[in-house]
């Protein structure tokens, strides 16, 4: 689930979608590109177009597009990685929608309840979206494990950031982790 700017040719979410084995990505949208019910269908459309077990990874307000659709999710997810999510409740920097574009689209409030399914906030602290003292709150509130990404920005091109490796990383262990707990429940 890309974030506001959809999807990028040199971002690490497109190339690690590239580099997967059955990845989906939600497609751009054609209109209302800051409706957050927009993209919330949008993500639940692939969503239902895949069966067996589903982990998403979204980047910036991708991962509040994830978070909303949690809020009344139509089927199971086993995991979520959630990278440098945006605090779309603070202004963002110039460039970006203003707070009441956001808000007339939907976005706010941030949910602040606990995910219904297992997830890793990957977090910067150096985030011209976020402020990191606001993400670590975000991820115990949601129940996430919180992974400090140091000063790595918004984790985008701009940042420096096409292939992350750590993506790779992050995910495999949350898929290794899920499958564990589901192994132990069973």
């Amino acid at each position: 689930m890309p974030g506001l700017r959809d999807h990028v040719a040199d971002h690490w979410q497109t190339l690690l979608a590239e580099r997967l084995d059955d990845a989906r990505t939600v497609p751009p949208l054609e209109h209302d590109k800051l409706d957050r019910a927009a993209r919330v269908a949008a993500l639940d459309t692939v969503l239902n177009d895949i069966s067996g077990p589903v982990v998403l990874v979204a980047h910036s307000a991708g991962v509040m597009t994830t978070v909303h659709w949690a809020q009344n999710p139509t089927r199971p997810i086993q995991g979520a990685l959630l990278a440098t999510p945006a605090d779309l409740e603070l202004p963002l920097p110039a460039g970006y929608p203003s707070g009441e574009d956001l808000d007339r689209g939907g976005w706010n409030p941030i949910p602040r309840r606990r995910l219904p399914f297992p997830s890793v906030v990957a977090a910067s602290r150096n985030d011209p979206l976020a402020c990191y003292r606001r993400v670590t709150g975000m991820a115990e509130l949601w129940g996430s494990r919180l992974v400090d990404l140091g000063n790595v920005g918004h984790l985008n091109p701009a940042a420096g950031y096409g292939y992350w490796p750590r993506a790779e990383e992050l995910l495999q262990e949350l898929i290794e982790h899920t499958a564990a707990s589901a192994a132990a429940r069973c």
